[in-house]
């Protein structure tokens, strides 16, 4: 029961960076502004270790890559450290910690895909409820990207934009899919 307790904290606190780290990101990417509040307090939690790491791994192509270097290494941090409690010493092999990076970039990947998710509903929530609401330009900024496709595909029925019900469609699709190749590599791991 300890142990569990102990695997929800880490796990928690793991994927919370982690997500912070992907959410300022994809911030960056899409262009969103930092000036609201959501944007401050992602860049007064992640800061600490992106200011750092961008001297040891340069931005490409308008992509700030040591901020998902970083998600990526946490994601990889909890893993090992799981691994290392779940697993005597000895089975500790370059397969396995292969392994582990590749677990850890499915992982990634699967928060980056919850907080799309997250921003189109909220985005198609404020669009009905608030439209001018100080956050609307943000989620709209994120999800818009994923949005803009679909919507040239679906034209709106009724004044009624379905584009983002198809992508949340796809998105759940996307994560049943990442779980399969999770399970079906690592059955016994419990991430």
């Amino acid at each position: 029961m300890l142990a569990q307790l102990f695997y929800q904290i880490i796990d928690w606190l793991f994927s919370f960076f982690t997500l912070a780290l992907i959410a300022r990101f994809a911030l960056q990417w899409s262009r969103a502004p930092f000036r609201n509040p959501l944007g401050q307090f992602i860049v007064a939690v992640t800061d600490w270790a992106v200011a750092p790491m961008r001297r040891v791994i340069p931005s490409a192509f308008g992509l700030d890559l040591s901020t998902l270097f970083l998600a990526w290494l946490a994601q990889a941090m909890f893993h090992g450290l799981v691994y290392g409690l779940f697993v005597p010493a000895a089975a500790v092999t370059l397969p396995a910690v292969l392994s582990l990076a590749l677990l850890a970039l499915l992982a990634t990947a699967h928060l980056a895909i919850y907080l799309l998710i997250a921003a189109v509903i909220v985005s198609a929530l404020l669009s009905w409820i608030n439209p001018y609401a100080p956050l609307a330009p943000v989620f709209d900024a994120i999800s818009r990207p994923f949005l803009r496709p679909l919507q040239r595909l679906i034209p709106p029925i009724g004044g009624l934009d379905l584009s983002p019900l198809v992508l949340l469609l796809i998105l759940q699709v996307l994560l049943s899919v990442l779980a399969s190749a999770q399970q079906g590599l690592f059955p016994l791991f419990p991430g």
